[in-house]
């Protein structure tokens, strides 16, 4: 199963051959790119950059007028609708240059995959126009931040592999050969290689991929040395055919997940089309959950909350963590597994403390240590936010943050 699992990752170049081969004659090549538009983009007194729906310049290009800024690294974007005007690879990336950025919302902030303008009505994807919302590329330390944002649309939608010309300053031999999980995986952040920013108070929803990781995908290659965070998010209605509908932490790849929501996520819905197309195999008898960590990979996850999924999580790697968080009724399921839904699906859970799961069939493996845990399906009768009302739970599970995350 591995083996199939490493083949994909590193020997995926006849893949991609089919793949240029049956998008080229729906997906049209994205359209040529002016220049940036750095120049008109302005500091304010207090050195931030601003971006309106109605700016003569994108995101992209005050990210970029940052990237050239020696001291000032906050670009702020204003309440609307942001959306990707041609069909490309990402709506807006950070590569090494832009290392150090705070991008951050102010408002009511949403960035979308989708244009219904510009989008082939006919395809499958519309009304999407890129692979990802947002790209993390190589070189990308803890110094970068993403704030406050609302991140959606993403529905499959994959440009032609030879047509992604993102500049990448950093590289490194692991890196050089992409691969189908950078270019099928993250709908709606992709992060790759030795890349660690932070996710905070992010809305991310209804997004769906062509393979795994519907919200985030996390790809550090056993490169890394340090962590995505992810902090004060939501994970709603995100959609994968197989692995981690929210978050799929591949092989190698590490995170911090702290006082997140995960709602209503479903991933493994189409294994049975990804084995046929990809020869991928995982978790065939019970799926794969709203999180997913595969062999290698490293996480903590905090006071968070898993409901309403199809599973919560399965994780394969050792001395995970996971302290004060709730699983509940994780049992979405279409019954097309052979096995029923799950709660956690962990093979090494000694690091599983202060956790309470309420379900059908919560450890699935059997591997929790029930004197450190809540084992007995006590019901946490969540309030509308899925913040839960029950007593047992006043130091366990999501809670909305009181204010949004701003710099100090």
């Amino acid at each position: 199963m591995m083996r199939r699992f490493n083949k994909l990752v590193f020997g995926f170049a006849t893949m991609l051959a089919l793949l240029v081969g049956c998008q080229r004659a729906d997906i049209p090549p994205p359209a040529p790119q002016s220049p940036p538009l750095v120049s008109h983009v302005t500091l304010d007194a207090s050195g931030v950059f601003h971006v309106w729906p109605d700016s003569l310049y994108p995101i992209q290009a005050a990210l970029d007028a940052a990237a050239e800024n020696a001291t000032h690294k906050t670009v702020r974007v204003h309440t609307g609708t942001y959306r990707p005007q041609h069909a490309g690879f990402a709506l807006i990336h950070l590569l090494a240059r832009h290392d150090g950025i705070r991008l951050e919302a102010e408002g009511a902030v949403v960035l979308t995959a989708a244009n219904q303008q510009v989008s082939d009505a006919n395809l499958p994807s519309h009304p999407a126009i890129v692979n990802h919302v947002v790209f993390f590329g190589d070189g990308i330390s803890e110094k970068t931040v993403l704030c406050g944002f609302e991140i959606t649309g993403a529905s499959g939608f994959v440009v032609p592999p030879d047509a992604v010309t993102l500049d990448q300053e950093s590289t490194h031999p692991v890196l050089e050969e992409k691969g189908a999980f950078y270019y099928l995986d993250g709908g709606a952040i992709k992060i790759f290689g030795r890349s660690y920013p932070q996710l905070l108070d992010l809305k991310v929803h209804d997004n769906t991929t062509r393979l795994c990781g519907g919200g985030v995908s996390i790809e550090h290659r056993d490169l890394g040395t340090g962590a995505v965070v992810i902090r004060n998010c939501v994970f709603v209605d995100n959609r994968c055919p197989a692995t981690g509908s929210a978050v799929d932490v591949l092989e190698g790849s590490s995170a911090i997940i702290e006082n997140c929501l995960f709602v209503g996520n479903i991933a493994n819905y189409g294994m049975d089309t990804v084995k046929q197309e990809f020869g991928l195999i995982y978790n065939e008898e019970h799926g794969s959950g709203a999180l997913t960590v595969f062999p290698r990979s490293q996480v903590e996850v905090r006071r968070c909350t898993f409901t309403k999924n199809w599973n919560a999580v399965d994780d394969r790697g050792r001395g995970n963590v996971y302290e004060h968080c709730i699983f509940a009724h994780n049992d979405a399921s279409d019954g097309s597994r052979k096995g029923r839904p799950y709660e956690i699906d962990i093979l090494d859970a000694r690091r599983v403390k202060n956790c309470f799961l309420s379900g059908k069939q919560g450890d699935l493996r059997g591997t929790i240590d029930s004197s450190s845990n809540r084992l007995d399906a006590v019901q946490p009768n969540f309030d509308d936010s899925f913040q839960p009302l029950a007593t047992e739970f006043v130091d366990v599970g999501y809670r909305t943050p009181d204010k949004p995350t701003r710099q100090e």
